[in-house]
């Protein structure tokens, strides 16, 4: 592997921190829509990350996004009889979102996000000083 190659490493990890912040993204704008049927109703996605291994003829490692998983949780029930998506016993549906839960992911994917822009540039500075350094 040449000492190019962490670019691509850290690059694999901005892709997939970035479909995270997407997803999370999502869920949040969708997390009061309301639906009157429960299988209607926005489900809350979430990737999953795959590790990619070093192998004889591959890839370079890294890691990447394997599938977005809907989360599977009942929607959440709620009474309100004169809304105009209600059903007939007067109850609208709304999406499993824990905004909390969202926020956290999201403050943990920026990090990453922010973690592997700083490998990135430390390599490139190392790579700079490097040829810098050979030129003399």
């Amino acid at each position: 592997m040449s000492g190019f190659g962490i670019f691509d490493i850290a690059g694999s990890a901005l892709a997939a921190q970035s479909v995270r912040l997407n997803a999370v993204a999502s869920n949040l704008a969708n997390a009061e829509t309301v639906s009157g049927d429960p299988a209607s109703v926005f489900r809350p996605r979430e990737p999953v990350f795959e590790a990619v291994p070093m192998a004889p003829g591959s890839d370079l490692p890294g890691v990447r996004v394997s599938q977005v998983a809907e989360n599977t949780a009942a929607p959440r029930k709620r009474h309100e009889p004169g809304h105009p998506l209600a059903d007939a016993d007067g109850y609208v549906y709304a999406p499993p979102v824990d905004a909390v839960e969202q926020m956290v992911n999201m403050i943990s994917a920026a990090r990453g996000y922010q973690a592997n822009v700083e490998v990135m540039n430390t390599a490139r500075d190392l790579a700079l000083r490097t040829i810098g350094a050979m030129g003399r």
